[in-house]
Parts: C-alpha cells; structure tokens; sequence
C-alpha cells in the first residue's frame, strides 16, 4: 500500500460484470493521462463485490483492453473483493461512534413504505424507525438472531464540493435518505466500499463521469465519519450536445472497446482513437458526429457477430 507522501494518486475501478465500453475507456484513459502529466499513480481497481454478475472473465476482457489501448497501470489490480474485513470494520466504527445504525427492516416493511409513498405522491425516505429503537430493544433483536443492515445516519447541513469540470456544487443532507453501507450478509454496499479503499490506497483524486455525482455527497460525508479528508473530483461531463441533438454516453455502454479491436483497425490507428474518446463530450460537432457514426457502425458490426454466436 501507499505511503502518506504518494502524491498524486488517482484509479480507475471498472466492475467485471461486463466489457470494457467506451464510456469506462475514456475514464481511464483520463485518469491514466492525468496520472502521467502530474508524475503520478495510475491504480487499477476491480470492484468485483456483485458475486453474483462478476466473472473472471469479464475482469480479462477489461485488462487486455486497456492494455490494447496502451492505457499501463502502476499499481494492482487490486480487487475489492479481498477487502470485506476493512470494509465491516469501517461500518462497525461508524456505528460506535454513532453515525451509522442497525436497521431491522424486512423487505416487506421497506416496501409497505414505498408504496405508501407512492400513494401519496411523495418522494420514498426511510422514516429512521430503527434509529429510535432503544439500546434493549435492539439487544433483544440481536439475541434472537434477527437479520439487519447497517445504515449511515447522514447529517444535517450543506455537504458541497469544489468540482474541477462543474464548479461547486451543493446538497443538503436533508435531501439524502438514510442509505445502507452493509447488507445483512456483512459484505459492503458501493458507495462504503469504494470510500473505504479510496481511503486506505491513498487516492487524492477522482475522474470520472458526472453520472456519479448524485453518490458523491454520500460519499464526502462517509470520508467525514471515518476522519479522513475527501478528494479532489473531477466529473466527465458524459452528455455529448451536438447541434440541439442531446446524446447520452449511456448510449456508448453498447459499444465495446473489443468492437474497436476487432473491426476498427482499419479505420483508426491508435492515436486517433485516443483523441476520440479523449474528445468525447468537448469537442467541436464534426469529431463527435463522425466518433459516433463510426461507433455505431462497429455496433452493429459487434451486434451481428454476437447474434451469429
């Protein structure tokens, strides 16, 4: 692991429950850019705790993409999985030092407070009921072996932050729900778990697609409960706007860097390809127009093959 005199640090931390589109590529490729022109750490982090859609290889296709692209890491792969024990010990101190709490709802008394959310055409939160239980009312569910998450109690005020892309940007806590850090299985849900090893790799800033800015307050205030002091972020704007036509990168999810490997080497040399996923979402319409007619032909070109396996 790092020591505290690092220096710039920064990862790129793909699930292997899929390939390597376009969209993660251009992640990494800036974090992997951001990394060389500051002297820095580029970390490869695989955050494989979805047991269930997580594949080795899924985790083998992401690798030898970005080694296609030239994309070098210097650190790991790390895979998150390994780190369940940090991950527990984290919630369990946030939860004596009271900023996190068990919660003994079942899945059918958090669905009855959906529903009448919905019926009431309101916004679901969860009403806290857990977190007013009393210290022997809680003792007497742990005796009797009653299954329980683990809540983060988020606090009142203003949680904002300095984006490097997008300028400050603020919520209240009120408006965030009581989010669950660690299932009743004991293994950590995304949010704690990319905090936690965040924290213990020392990473000092985070690049990556303004899809997660909604988890970033969560996020700032978890680095606050365990003491540690937030990252610098940088958020990708990932909505390309071309002549009044709005293109969601979600749309690039479709189209693999694989694709690319296979059928696009006529078509580009490796530079080029740099400069397109580099451009994506910046740049002046006639790169992002022929990007995007050249993606969507590999597309189809990767949708008929999958479809003649």
């Amino acid at each position: 692991m790092p020591t505290p005199d690092s220096g710039v640090r920064v990862r790129f931390a793909p699930s292997p429950t899929g390939y390597l589109h376009v969209g993660g590529a251009r992640t990494a490729l800036f974090n992997w850019l951001f990394a060389r022109k500051t002297g820095g750490t580029f970390v490869l982090r695989i955050e494989d705790t979805d047991r269930e859609r997580s594949t080795e290889a899924h985790t083998q296709v992401i690798l030898d993409g970005l080694s296609w692209l030239g994309v070098t890491w210097d650190e790991g792969p790390y895979f998150q999985g390994e780190y369940g024990d940090r991950h527990r010990a984290d919630a369990e101190r946030m939860l004596a030092d009271g900023k996190a709490y068990r919660c003994f709802c079942t899945r059918e008394e958090l669905d009855a407070q959906r529903s009448a959310a919905e019926a009431g055409k309101g916004a679901f939160r969860y009403d806290r009921r857990c977190l007013r239980l009393t210290a022997g009312e809680i003792d007497e569910r742990m005796a009797q072996g009653a299954p329980f998450t683990i809540r983060f109690l988020v606090p009142d005020g203003e949680i904002a932050w300095e984006d490097a892309v997008h300028g400050r940007i603020s919520f209240q806590g009120t408006d965030i729900d009581d989010f669950v850090i660690l299932r009743s299985d004991g293994s950590a849900i995304y949010n704690l778990a990319v905090v936690s090893d965040d924290i213990a790799m020392r990473i000092t800033h985070v690049i990556r697609g303004d899809d997660h800015i909604s988890n970033t307050p969560k996020q700032i205030a978890l680095y606050r409960a365990l003491g540690a002091v937030a990252v610098a972020t940088h958020h990708e704007f990932v909505l390309v706007i071309v002549g009044g036509l709005f293109v969601l990168e979600a749309v690039s999810v479709i189209v693999q860097v694989f694709w690319f490997k296979r059928y696009g080497k006529r078509i580009f040399r490796m530079a080029p390809i740099h400069h397109h996923f580099e451009h994506l979402g910046w740049s002046e319409p006639t790169v992002v127009i022929r990007f995007w007619i050249i993606a969507f032909i590999l597309a189809l070109a990767g949708l008929s093959t999958l479809k003649l396996r």
